[in-house]
């Protein structure tokens, strides 16, 4: 059986996962690619969003500072994506994915910083609905 030795744990040999957000851009992307690409990367980060939300009460730093590294960085991509979008309605939905992220991480200070952006009034509007806690 020497085909089978050293291939029962072969997924540990791999390499560190490569995230959609570390993924290299080939600028310049079309407005309507940028938009998927950060709904796709807020989809992606909303489970560390979530754990680094829930994170206030716990002690286990290593795994915490994992998710928020995690949460952060894909924050941070889909926030430089988001300001290079030249439609404005296109560029406030793609933030109002951010915020969302944002707020499910209890980014509040990020969140309102954001929420700023939205030049639409409509969009802004039911972010402040959806999310009554920005309105403070």
């Amino acid at each position: 059986m020497q085909i089978f030795k050293g291939t029962a744990m072969w997924w540990f040999t791999k390499g560190k996962r490569i995230e959609i957000w570390d993924e290299d851009i080939q600028w310049p992307i079309g407005d309507i690619e940028a938009v998927h690409r950060i709904r796709d990367i807020c989809a992606a980060a909303a489970d560390s969003a979530e754990k680094v939300g829930g994170f206030a009460d716990r002690a286990d730093n290593t795994k915490k500072k994992y998710e928020t590294e995690r949460y952060e960085r894909a924050a941070k991509t889909a926030m430089e994506i988001a300001f290079k979008i030249s439609d404005d309605l296109m560029r406030d939905s793609a933030v109002r994915q951010i915020v969302n992220l944002c707020v499910k991480a209890n980014n509040l200070r990020t969140a309102r910083i954001l929420l700023r952006a939205i030049q639409s009034a409509s969009i802004r509007e039911d972010m402040l609905n959806d999310h009554p806690i920005l309105r403070q």
